[in-house]
């Protein structure tokens, strides 16, 4: 019998225990694939769910980790083999199904993305699920049809993971990009990501007038709430922005104004599903679009050992960037 080192949360009477075991391989869940999980990351989601904060992990026991890449050791799926390097992010990883916290995973082919030549697994996990739903978003506007001929682009929660690297993508893809964000401090990391233009959150943290001067083309917002109203009431004629975030509330206290008066056109973005064909797309797009300097300096590498304790100080604000674990 094949052992591995994985954290597990389990539910004790109305808490949640997370802790560092060994497991069999016979445990793991049904899936046509089984890797040796090489690098995961910690994000958001993982630490709400090591703390039992918040209602992520939909049943018990649960191996943690929304993010993981790692080398193919079997598979009867047609479009993987064994040695093949692969991603996976969201589909219920860590949440209904065993994640990346493990030095195994067996996964369903159909959530697997084979990684492009020249993005590494470490490289992967820097990007994970914040730089795909950036890419998710990105593609959104260009299928809207905007370029950045149009005018310039706006990210809210531009400090944060999907923002911080929107801003990047959308600086790679041309785009000149303006930058919210509520931290001052973070004004020269967003230039060196390619923001042209800083803009203070206070100023979009107000109820404003349903139309206001029209400033930007497109815009990803990451906040929801106040913050996206008044970007849509920015937003000039035919412009549309892509929603994806909703730390600033869950209502939207905007009239349709923007909408019927100057086309503008909400599109929602979510990284959950499998949809293959447009992970596929997007994966490919980060490996040519992001330079690997840039990626890099975004990302601390921890040993697997670290990770339960890094994961749980991510909800406490007292991590910045990516961090990467290293299983092996």
């Amino acid at each position: 019998m094949s052992f591995f080192k994985a954290i597990r949360i389990d539910q004790r009477a109305e808490t949640c225990d997370a802790r560092y075991v060994d497991m069999a391989e016979e445990e793991l869940m049904p899936g046509d694939v089984d890797l040796a999980v090489t690098h995961s990351a910690i994000n958001y989601k993982d630490g709400l769910a090591v703390t039992g904060k918040g209602a992520v992990v939909r049943r018990f026991p649960m191996i943690p980790g929304v993010d993981l890449a790692g080398r193919v050791t079997r598979s009867t799926h047609p479009d993987f083999s064994e040695g093949d390097l692969v991603v996976a992010t969201g589909c219920g990883v860590g949440e209904a199904h065993y994640g990346g916290f493990a030095e195994r995973a067996r996964l369903s082919g159909d959530w697997l993305v084979k990684l492009p030549g020249t993005l590494t697994p470490a490289r992967a996990m820097t990007v994970g699920t914040a730089g795909l739903t950036a890419m998710f978003c990105l593609l959104a506007l260009e299928r809207h049809g905007l370029a950045p001929t149009d005018g310039t682009a706006v990210v809210s929660g531009a400090s944060g993971g999907v923002g911080s690297f929107a801003v990047a993508l959308l600086a790679a893809a041309g785009w000149r990009v303006a930058a919210i964000t509520g931290h001052p401090a973070e004004a020269e990391y967003l230039t060196s990501l390619g923001a042209a233009e800083i803009l203070a959150r206070e100023a979009f943290a107000q109820p404003g007038k349903p139309l206001q001067s029209q400033r930007f083309a497109a815009g990803v917002d990451t906040v929801g709430g106040v913050t996206l109203a008044n970007i849509l009431a920015q937003t000039q004629f035919d412009g549309a922005v892509a929603a994806t975030g909703n730390v600033g509330g869950m209502d939207l206290p905007a009239s349709v104004a923007p909408f019927i008066l100057r086309g503008v056109a909400l599109l929602g973005v979510e990284s959950v599903r499998p949809r293959i064909a447009l992970r596929r797309a997007a994966w490919a797009r980060i490996a040519t679009d992001l330079d690997a300097a840039l990626i890099d300096a975004m990302c601390e590498m921890i040993p697997f050992d670290q990770a339960l304790e890094r994961a749980r100080a991510i909800v406490t604000g007292k991590i910045r960037g990516r961090v990467v674990i290293e299983m092996t």
